[in-house]
């Protein structure tokens, strides 16, 4: 984690005094993260991962900052779990009755476009479909196959996907948490402090809580 900078944290005239408890000391105005308190928690969560998969229950990760997008995506589809990458839609988990009309219409639309379902349709019409897949897929491609609300999600920097952890939180969702030195860790159930911004930090975390589903769904089977 060192030789990847996961322990570096915001500035220290940034901060949030509730993350005191995760920092080690500060470094040319710069919080510097406790890596063995953060290893320790990294391996509660990953416990708790590992098993909520061996249970057949279902992950999300979320991240959906420049930084994170596509690990997220390739950390998720390696492991079989879904994810969101592009924006988090108001209403994800506290409106999943909507959300799901959405997945299934998308999942229609991609099953009838790739058979004959459309045959009779005009050019104009399929067009439509194509578009509307198109905005489909970009927010809900990546929760195909869901058929409930997640039992945990995963976020990087939950103070960007503050509406996603808002929402878990209402519907008693656990939330995992990447979590830098400026943010409020009293709305996540799981707290990894570490840097939230490096793209090699970030892909670290991610593919620690990835590997866990990955390893708890292998020993299911």
């Amino acid at each position: 984690m060192l030789e990847l900078g996961c322990h570096f944290g915001h500035k220290v005239s940034k901060w949030h005094p509730k993350m005191a408890e995760y920092i080690y000391g500060e470094k040319d105005g710069i919080h510097l993260f406790d890596l063995p308190k953060v290893a320790e928690l990294l391996t509660e969560a990953y416990t708790f991962v590992y098993n909520l998969a061996k249970e057949g229950k279902t992950l999300v990760l979320v991240g959906t900052k420049k930084q994170a997008r596509d690990t997220i995506k390739e950390a998720a589809l390696d492991a079989s779990c879904f994810y969101i990458n592009t924006r988090w839609m108001g209403g994800m988990l506290t409106n999943w009755s909507q959300v799901s009309k959405s997945i299934k219409r998308m999942e229609e639309i991609r099953e009838g476009l790739a058979t004959d379902k459309y045959k009779g349709y005009t050019k104009y019409e399929r067009v439509q479909l194509e578009k509307e897949q198109f905005k489909l897929e970009r927010f809900f491609g990546g929760l195909q196959g869901l058929k409930d609300k997640p039992d945990c999600i995963f976020v990087v920097d939950p103070k960007k996907e503050k509406i996603a952890v808002a929402e878990a939180n209402n519907v008693d969702v656990p939330v995992i948490a990447l979590i830098d030195s400026d943010s409020d860790p009293r709305p996540i159930q799981f707290v990894l402090p570490g840097n939230d911004d490096a793209v090699r930090s970030i892909k670290f975390f991610v593919e620690q809580i990835a590997a866990a589903y990955k390893a708890g769904r292998a020993d299911r089977k």
